[in-house]
């Protein structure tokens, strides 16, 4: 089964009320980590048609926020729907045993026992100084943390978060992310 763990970054998005809105932020980088090489890889959005085949090759998409958050900006930028390929979005799993939501850096530090480097409003405005490359590295970091939190799952059948000053451990129920479940092959919309 060919994974693909991913994360975006993204600039702009604050409505009048200094809200986010999330349908006025750009894709500024994707970052990437490849199951069948086992290799970390980033494209900005100048290069996102060379991530569209393999996303189409995956078999499974894992993120973090990743079907309500990235997927759905990516699509912006694809010509079909990336939302059929099957994927397990680590926030909703812990989500629906917890009840609530859980940031990336609370999992990481007390499971991983090291954090993010960075949040993604530094990212925005690391984008904005021109940093790009410092972005690219803070995106791979987020896809690093999420592929061995997803790793790290699948071996223990749990997780641990901060909770105030204790560390708590989540079990999560692992037994289907693997299995190849319906099929999930897509149409592939690009000439390739």
């Amino acid at each position: 089964m060919r994974a693909i763990t991913f994360d975006i970054e993204t600039r702009g998005g604050f409505g009048a009320l200094g809200r986010l809105d999330s349908s006025t932020l750009e894709l500024t980088v994707v970052g990437v980590h490849d199951s069948s090489t086992n290799e970390y890889t980033s494209y900005f959005k100048e290069e996102l048609g060379s991530l569209w085949p393999l996303l189409e090759r995956a078999d499974l998409l894992i993120g973090y926020n990743s079907d309500s958050f990235d997927i759905p900006i990516l699509n912006r930028y694809y010509p079909g729907d990336l939302s059929r390929i099957r994927s397990i979005d680590l926030m909703v799993e812990v989500q629906q045993v917890l009840g609530r939501r859980l940031r990336l850096d609370s999992l990481a530090q007390a499971t991983l026992k090291r954090g993010k480097s960075g949040d993604g409003l530094k990212a925005v405005d690391w984008w904005n100084q021109g940093l790009y490359e410092k972005v690219r590295e803070y995106c791979i970091e987020d896809v690093r943390l999420t592929r061995e939190l997803f790793d790290h799952a699948l071996k223990h059948g749990s997780l641990k978060y901060k909770d105030l000053k204790e560390i708590r451990e989540i079990k999560l129920d692992t037994s289907t992310w693997l299995s190849p479940g319906e099929s999930t092959s897509m149409t592939h919309t690009l000439p390739f």
